[in-house]
This record gives C-alpha cells, structure tokens and sequence, in this order.
C-alpha cells in the first residue's frame, strides 16, 4: 500500500506547458463537480468553467503538443516491450489507452476557439463574466431567459458544447497520469524547514508529499540546477505565515517522460 496515498500533495510546474496542463485538470474537475449542482447558481458556476476551458485552450495548439507528446511516449513504450522484467499486459493495457486517446485527438475536428467566435450567446457571457456581478439578469436578458428553462434542456446545451472538450480532458488526464507514474517518490528531510536539492535532468513537474498530520506547506523555489523548499507553518490564516524550525518528513517526486524535455 502506498504510505503517501493519503498524504497532502503539492505540485510545481517547471514549464509553461505542465502549467497549462494542470489548470485545465483543474478546471475540468470543477466542471464536473458543477454538474452536481442542478440550480440556476450551479449552471451558471458550471458555463463560467467551461467558458474558462475554452478560453485556456484556445490559446495555443494544445491538440497538436497532445498528440506529439503521446506519440513520442507510445513509441518509447514500445520500444520497452522487449524487457522481460516489465508487465506485458500492464503495458500493452496502457498502450492501447494511449492509441485510443490519439485516435480522438485526431478526429476531435473543430478547434475549440471556433466555439467562442462563432457563438453569439456565449461570447456575450464570456465578455461580461470579466466585471464583478457583469452577467446579472438586466445585462444578459438572454442568459437570465436560458437559465430558466429546463434543467434538461440547458444540460443538453452544456453537453453538446463540453463535447469538444472532452478528448482534451481524457488526453490531459491520460499524460498527466503518466507524467506522475514515470518515478516513484523517495524520502526526504527538511532540516529547520529547508531543503536544497540539486537535479539530475531536466523535470517539467515537482511533486511534494507532506504527512496530513504536519500542518505545512512548502514554498518551492526551482531554477535550472537547483530545487529549494522551504517550508512554511499555516497557523492562523489571518496572520503572517513563519517558517517551521522543526525537521520535517516529506517525499519528494521528480517527474519526467522518456524522451521529454
């Protein structure tokens, strides 16, 4: 059983890519924790999410970086296959979900972003979510008369535009997934709350795993070739945080795919 499972995880990016990457997971997540909330206010939390989503992904060619990205790692795999201390099955299981993921990458067809340009009703929304209270009902009529329909019928609206998203999600989630299985995480200790530590490569994502009963958090700090942390104790969250003085237990992961830099 793996000890840090239930552990406090914290992530750091070292790109911009692994960036992007995890602020789409986590709004994918909370689109789908809007889905639970049936309400005017859990559509409305629900669409600003989606609207959030497009608006992060159409800002680059993320579907092309996916599907380089995978098709590199899948021929590294491959390449794996020969080993005869591997799980055969564990590997050709995680192969085939790699091809499928590709295959829908591939026939995913319309860019996300041609969902804001080439619909009215929800540029409008997107324009005005950026003002404090800005989609009120005298702002957006048209908004205010969609949320009152149905909740079958704003679902289905919901869906049909998730749909484009959804290969993203799936291939988001398959890389990041990968991305944090390709290590296991070694022990480590922050002597008086600090830890340097120098790599041996290039990794574009930092995982730090702090026992739930220790009430801190690291402040991470990484250039090119060195790693530093330094932990703080939370306290009362209506003061200044102070940095622990105690030595303190963490598990540290260095990620990174074959091949990537």
């Amino acid at each position: 059983m793996d000890r840090t499972a239930e552990w406090v995880c914290f992530e750091q990016p070292l790109n911009e890519r692994t960036r992007s990457l995890l602020r789409l997971e986590f709004l994918f997540a909370e689109y789908a924790h809007c889905g639970s909330d049936t309400t005017a206010w859990g559509i409305r939390a629900g669409l600003q999410t989606l609207l959030d989503i497009l608006s992060v992904i159409g800002r680059s060619d993320l579907r092309t970086e996916l599907i380089r990205d995978l098709t590199e790692q899948r021929s590294l795999l491959n390449r794996f296959r020969t080993r005869p201390e591997l799980d055969r099955a564990r590997l050709d299981a995680v192969l085939a979900e790699i091809t499928a993921v590709l295959t829908s990458l591939h026939n995913s067809g319309v860019h996300p972003s041609t969902v804001l340009r080439e619909n009215e009703f929800l540029f409008a929304v997107m324009n005005r979510s950026g003002i404090p209270g800005g989609t009120c009902m005298f702002d957006l009529p048209a908004f205010h008369r969609w949320l009152a329909r149905p909740y079958a019928n704003t679902e289905r609206d919901l869906s049909r535009w998730f749909s484009i998203l959804k290969p993203y999600q799936v291939a988001i989630g398959l890389y990041l997934r990968l991305l944090r299985d390709s290590t296991a995480s070694s022990e480590q200790i922050a002597q008086g709350g600090v830890y340097l530590h120098v790599p041996t490569g290039v990794f574009p994502l930092l995982r730090v795993h702090v026992p739930p009963d220790s009430d801190v958090y690291p402040e991470i700090s990484a250039g090119k070739h060195r790693f530093s942390f330094r932990f703080m104790r939370l306290g009362d969250v209506n003061q200044r945080n102070v940095q622990t003085a105690e030595d303190i237990v963490f598990h540290l992961q260095c990620c990174t795919l074959n091949g990537q830099e």
